[in-house]
């Protein structure tokens, strides 16, 4: 019954691809490509398994990251230097089971470290209460609506500051303890950058 939080594996692409692509209309539907391009270049794409099987996946990026979604791009017109939520996915048979929040903890536990603000949207259409409430209860708040020129789809755009960043760049700056229990990102920056 446990969940378990790791990196996605290459094999798993596929098995992704279908899991984003059967979750109905709260999430966008991705191509081969694009699932390929998220884990060649995103600073956090992990999945979650529960008793041996996929359950879900997130897929996060860093506000200097290169991506074409423009979402991202109202969050980078309109804050800093922020993590943001791509997508994440629980499996229809894996939903209100927890997956969703220990992929939150999981992400903010990474993002707290190297950034000031957690970001993501929630689209509007389709019920979107019980989405709002979860992110509400993880302490997101809505900063701004945004409709996506490519679909017509309005998002509430939502973030939540992180409250031990201040602490870890006065005490640490850019060099953090290297600890087996601090998560690493996936894809060096410095690589993604030069790439």
């Amino acid at each position: 019954m446990s969940i378990v939080i790791r990196d996605v594996r290459e094999h798993e692409l596929d098995s992704i691809l279908a899991l984003n692509n059967a979750a109905g209309p709260t999430i966008l539907p991705l191509d081969a490509a694009r699932i390929r391009r998220f884990h060649d270049t995103a600073e956090y794409f992990r999945v979650a398994e529960r008793d041996g099987a996929l359950a879900g996946f997130l897929v996060g990026l860093g506000s200097d990251a290169e991506h074409d979604s423009s979402n991202f791009h109202w969050f980078r017109a309109h804050c800093e230097r922020f993590f943001y939520i791509d997508r994440i996915v629980v499996a229809s048979r894996r939903r209100g089971g927890g997956v969703g929040r220990a992929f939150y903890a999981d992400a903010q536990s990474y993002a707290e470290l190297r950034y000031p603000q957690l970001t993501c949207e929630v689209f509007l259409e389709h019920d979107a209460d019980p989405v709002r409430l979860f992110h509400g209860s993880f302490g997101f708040r809505e900063i701004g609506q945004h409709v996506m020129p490519e679909n017509g789809i309005r998002a509430s755009m939502m973030a939540k500051d992180m409250c031990s960043y201040e602490w870890v760049r006065e005490t640490y700056a850019e060099e953090l303890p290297d600890q087996p229990w601090l998560l690493r990102p996936r894809v060096a920056l410095a690589e993604s950058s030069a790439a």
